[in-house]
């Protein structure tokens, strides 16, 4: 475990550098001028207009730098405002606020009006006297004490959940968690109990009825066009049809069934129908290469695969149903990417759709299917996270894993009746089920994009959709804002946004939040293998930009020293992150690896509970916030896919006939946010060779044979790497000498 003591003295540096150092501005707010407010890009009229209006709040406010804030984010600033002004106000405000002991800055504050209409606020007010006792006084400030009675007593905590999300349950659970059941780490969650997740998703409840939207969607090739949208009643029928065609492909229940396709109206309503049917849902993301396609096939012993011919994405057409051949897939159903026929040749026992879908046409009723109900723990999805051996973990989500992620959703992103929620994402990564389940389950309308997220059209399909709460990828929003392709568009309906996947970077939060006069931005951070995040926002806390809040709801962790010993929960720190691991849906099992080993062998105890494993390092700062500071082993994540340096080495090392070996790390850049890679080579003797076509080699590589949205950012070529004892790389003294010389250019150190 813990042979993280580099990465922690590395992340510990750079913190107390960042605690150090104010916030990044010139001068303080009270010395800002009229000039500085005509040098961010406000015309002289407007520019006089807004000085005069921040005199005002700051002769009203005088040294609450919390407070300017609020006034200038909640009265002053507007989209329409250029970026530099906003950066302006922010930094100016808080410049001389002092990180190491304030906390972070915060940029979002909940009022007592706004927590009581929020799900978590609506059940504190209903239930915080009974449960809290003393203890409770208001739905804001009695949070921290509610999240904490979650953890001690997570049977009425999920029990009231599941009120809230009209679970249907055809077999009772004897109790919600047996902690006398020592099969498993900190107990058994729901034994007993029978269900059909895909059924829960699929009926209507308190808060939504068949006549309510279940999703919407738009193809970037039609950003003109009016939105495509289906009721539930209309949903459950096609899903219905799907699981009736199933059943005539002669499968047994539980068998596997891939889907490498994008996250389209079809490919949820395959999604569910599998998963209704009984079978189980294998996910490969739609950017994959042959190579990694076949060996998701292969440890899943997926018996159909569903893609497409083709897909079209930011005007560019990718082969999708070549790459499936080249896979070896087992029989595919090919999905014409026109919605109308199919515009390649198939192999021989592949299915176009239509074919496919006509095998239920003898049926009475094709549009209505009984479901499966199935043990809580039966195997409803296979995810992939890569592990550190080449080979990606096979991680089995059941029909408990989509509770926790709607229950997730339900209290961290106050998803409720009538929200749209629009989320960028494949059903091939974690986030993709987790949107499809935190929507339906929560009665709110999945609002999809076939397309490139990167572009206008999907900002406009925002837009037109009423998107009210807007998911994203921190590398996602960096495009946006380089590129100003969101100018203009209306996001007023937007409640808040959300965020995993990557670290954020501040200054991309604080252009993100601006688009939309301030809305919150709850960012979390979790694992495929726990189904959900352990830390995230939450509406009932202010919230800092690249920052989480909050444990989740009934989860609660620690963070260990160098040698393995928790710090107290109190104390700012910074450390390899273990989790408590009582909690409702996660992992317990691996298809192709040792469950124990990989997350519990060697870990401490605490509490005479082993602790889990998970591998990132955590930032607990003043005030009770926290900061992700990436991996503290040799996984990375790049574009939000975590990934092995062996991988990517691997490639890089047969991509040039120069190349003896290569090592694979990643950096974040030097304003913070998402992960860099970096390939460091050593070349075998020749003539002197330039790092640029280095970099090219590598660069294409990789796009065929691994993935293309890995980019590679810098090249440096060495004479020889440090090693360890026993000859094994050791890439954080490559990080350290890395991060000294500096990241911006392809460089010999």
């Amino acid at each position: 475990m813990i042979g993280c003591n580099f990465a922690i003295k590395t992340a510990l540096d750079s913190v107390k550098r960042e605690g150090k150092r104010k916030m990044d501005a010139e001068k303080s707010i009270e010395h800002v001028s009229l000039d500085d407010i005509l040098e961010a890009g406000v015309a002289l009229p407007q520019a006089k207009t807004f000085y005069y209006q921040l005199q005002n709040i700051l002769s009203q406010t005088g040294d609450s730098r919390l407070e300017t804030w609020q006034r200038i984010s909640n009265d002053l600033l507007s989209p329409t405002h250029p970026h530099a002004l906003h950066q302006l106000m922010y930094y100016s405000t808080y410049e001389t606020w002092d990180i190491s002991t304030q906390g972070p800055p915060l940029a979002w504050f909940p009022t007592p009006k706004t927590a009581q209409y929020t799900n978590l606020g609506r059940v504190l007010e209903k239930y915080g006297k009974k449960l809290l006792g003393t203890l409770y006084q208001s739905p804001l400030q009695s949070f921290p004490a509610f999240q904490k009675y979650s953890v001690q007593h997570p049977e009425v905590y999920w029990s009231i959940v599941f009120e809230e999300l009209s679970i249907l349950f055809h077999r009772q659970p004897t109790c919600i968690l047996d902690k006398s059941d020592h099969s498993q780490p900190g107990g058994r969650w729901l034994p007993g109990a029978m269900l059909n997740i895909a059924e829960c998703c699929l009926s209507p409840k308190k808060n939504k009825t068949n006549d309510s939207y279940a999703v919407v969607w738009r193809d970037e090739e039609n950003d003109d066009s009016p939105l495509i949208s289906l009721s539930l009643l209309e949903f459950r029928a096609k899903v219905s049809w799907v699981a009736n065609a199933l059943d005539k492909l002669q499968l047994q229940r539980g068998d596997a069934i891939a889907i490498d396709m994008p996250m389209d109206c079809y490919a949820v309503m395959i999604y569910l129908a599998i998963i209704l049917a009984g079978y189980v849902v294998v996910s490969i993301a739609d950017s994959f290469v042959p190579r990694e396609i076949e060996m998701r096939l292969r440890i899943s012993k997926a018996k159909v695969i569903f893609t497409q011919d083709k897909i079209v994405r930011g005007g560019k057409v990718i082969a999708l149903y070549s790459r499936v051949i080249d896979a070896h897939a087992p029989t595919a159903i090919v999905l014409p990417s026109n919605g109308k026929s199919v515009s390649v040749k198939l192999r021989s026992g592949d299915l176009a759709w239509n074919t496919f879908m006509s095998f239920a046409d003898d049926l009475r009723r094709p549009d209505q299917y009984i479901a499966v109900k199935q043990p809580v723990y039966s195997y409803t999805n296979i995810l992939f996270s890569s592990g550190t051996t080449g080979e990606p973990k096979a991680i089995p989500w059941t029909h408990a894993t989509p509770l926790r992620c709607a229950g997730e959703a339900w209290a961290h992103l106050d998803i409720r009746q009538g929200d749209v929620i629009s989320w960028p994402t494949n059903l091939g990564w974690m986030v993709g089920p987790l949107v499809l389940y935190s929507a339906l389950l929560n009665g709110a309308t999945i609002a999809l994009y076939k397309g490139s997220p990167l572009g206008r059209g999907f900002g406009k399909f925002v837009q037109d959709a009423g998107v009210t709460i807007l998911g994203t990828v921190p590398s996602i929003v960096k495009t946006w804002k380089k590129t100003g392709c969101m100018d203009s568009l209306d996001w007023s309906r937007v409640r808040h946004f959300a965020t995993t996947g990557e670290a954020s970077s501040l200054d991309d939060d604080l252009w993100l939040s601006g688009r939309n006069r301030y809305k919150p931005i709850f960012e979390s951070c979790g694992g495929t293998e726990l189904g959900s995040a352990f830390v995230g926002g939450c509406p009932l806390q202010p919230q800092a930009f690249a920052a989480f809040s909050t444990p989740s709801m009934s989860i609660s962790f620690v963070i260990l020293n160098d040698s393995g010993i928790p710090y107290p929960d109190d104390q700012p720190c910074i450390g390899e992150l273990a989790i408590i691991p009582t909690m409702l849906g996660a992992s317990t099992t691996l298809l192709n690896a040792d469950h124990n080993a990989v997350y519990f062998k060697n870990m401490p105890l605490y509490n005479g509970m082993p602790l889990r494993r998970h591998g990132d390092l955590l930032e607990r700062m003043v005030g009770g916030y926290y900061k992700a500071h990436g991996r503290a082993d040799d996984t990375m994540n790049l574009g939000g896919i975590k990934t092995s340096a062996i991988e990517i080495e691997q490639v890089c090392n047969r991509a040039h006939e120069r190349v003896l070996e290569t090592a694979a790390i990643s950096m974040p850049p030097p304003g913070g946010g998402p992960e860099q890679l970096i390939i460091i080579s050593v070349l075998k003797d020749g003539p002197p060779i330039n790092a640029e076509s280095l970099k090219q080699a590598f660069a294409s590589a990789i796009h065929s044979k691994l993935n293309p949205l890995f980019k590679v950012s810098s090249v440096a070529i060495v004479p020889d790497f440090p090693r360890t004892a026993s000859n094994k790389i050791m890439r954080r003294s490559l990080r350290s000498q890395f991060g000294k010389a500096g990241s911006s250019s392809n460089s010999k150190l």
